[in-house]
């Protein structure tokens, strides 16, 4: 057998188990994409920051702590754009709809468990948005990942969830005959400050995605 019928089928065989590499070192990113997003539901951070009361204006005492605000957030939307940031489109989108299918179907992954029942819960809403916010995010940033199209891509990402998890409240609540002021009072909770956080973390760690992105890329080429 001649040297010039060999050399090419080694290298069909070499591609081919360089194939085999990159596809299971894809999965494996992808179960660890999952995995941070399922992390992160089960965090609850509490931020402290300095602020002025409106009670300065008034003769009430105040102390110390009265200039302290206090917020828990659970910081799962961050790491969704954390995901999308490091990931790319189609490993983000790939991690989002694993998630979302192993919470609907075995794992109690979700806040408050999980199971096909979960989607009548009113917070399904920000889960399932997760999705297209995940399709929106990967397009904006591409591969140039600019400041601009990073800000693009956390304003959009974020608000995406929030406004998709906020009108899937309201059809779950309208269905339950839920009054109005819960509705309200459901929104203020869930995405009334809260999407201001979502914000501020989600554009840090879209940055920090950023540079982990240029070393998957490196490893996977």
């Amino acid at each position: 057998m001649s040297e010039d019928i060999l050399i090419p089928k080694m290298t069909r065989r070499n591609k081919r188990k360089r194939k085999v590499k990159i596809h299971l070192l894809n999965l494996i990113i992808v179960v660890f994409g999952t995995l941070l997003l399922v992390a992160s539901t089960f965090l609850n951070i509490d931020i402290k920051h300095y602020f002025i009361p409106f009670d300065i204006f008034t003769n009430k005492n105040l102390t110390a702590e009265d200039f302290i605000y206090s917020f828990f957030i659970i910081p799962q939307i961050p790491m969704l754009m954390f995901v999308c940031s490091t990931l790319g489109k189609r490993m983000a989108i790939t991690s989002v709809v694993l998630y979302i299918l192993a919470g609907i179907t075995v794992f109690p992954i979700f806040a408050l468990g999980g199971g096909i029942r979960y989607v009548l819960e009113y917070g399904f809403g920000y889960i399932f948005a997760y999705l297209p916010a995940a399709v929106i995010v990967g397009n904006l940033l591409g591969k140039k990942y600019t400041y601009p199209d990073m800000i693009k891509a956390t304003l959009a990402g974020v608000l995406s969830i929030h406004v998709l998890g906020i009108l899937y409240m309201c059809i779950i609540a309208i269905a339950k005959h839920d009054g109005i002021g819960f509705i309200t009072g459901w929104i203020a909770a869930q995405s009334g400050l809260k999407i201001i956080y979502d914000l501020i973390f989600s554009f840090v760690l879209v940055i920090i995605g950023k540079y982990l992105h240029k070393v998957l890329l490196f490893i996977t080429e």
